[in-house]
């Protein structure tokens, strides 16, 4: 048995006018899409669709990430210092010193917190 299904978008009418583009879209990108094959405009649609889901999907993660990032801030921690830093001890001219320590690309980035109490 073989089935077939037709898509029809009930949106708005069937017209013999062009659709008139979205007043957002640069003019360059409708003058492309004016040039494709209805295939092609397939095509497009397909992916701006995904293009447009993925994109929305990394904008909801990055800013939960950004609330986890807030949310899970030490007091002691300053604005200018990433949550993901940790800190680290360094002993100059037989003082040791607490240090903020991240890393950024290649980097490491280090900030100074405070002397290290001795009794510690």
């Amino acid at each position: 048995m073989l089935l077939a299904f037709v898509l029809v978008n009930t949106d708005r009418p069937m017209s013999y006018e062009p659709p008139t583009p979205p007043a957002e879209l640069p003019s360059d990108i409708v003058d492309t899409l004016n040039g494709c094959s209805p295939d092609q405009l397939q095509h497009v649609a397909r992916y701006a669709e995904e293009l447009a889901e993925h994109k929305a999907r990394e904008a909801r993660l990055e800013k939960e990430s950004e609330k986890e990032e807030i949310d899970g801030r030490p007091n002691d921690l300053p604005d200018d210092v990433p949550s993901k830093a940790t800190i680290t001890i360094k002993e100059i001219n037989d003082n040791r010193y607490y240090y903020w320590q991240w890393r950024e690309g290649d980097t490491v980035t280090s900030k100074y917190k405070g002397p290290v109490n001795p009794d510690e």
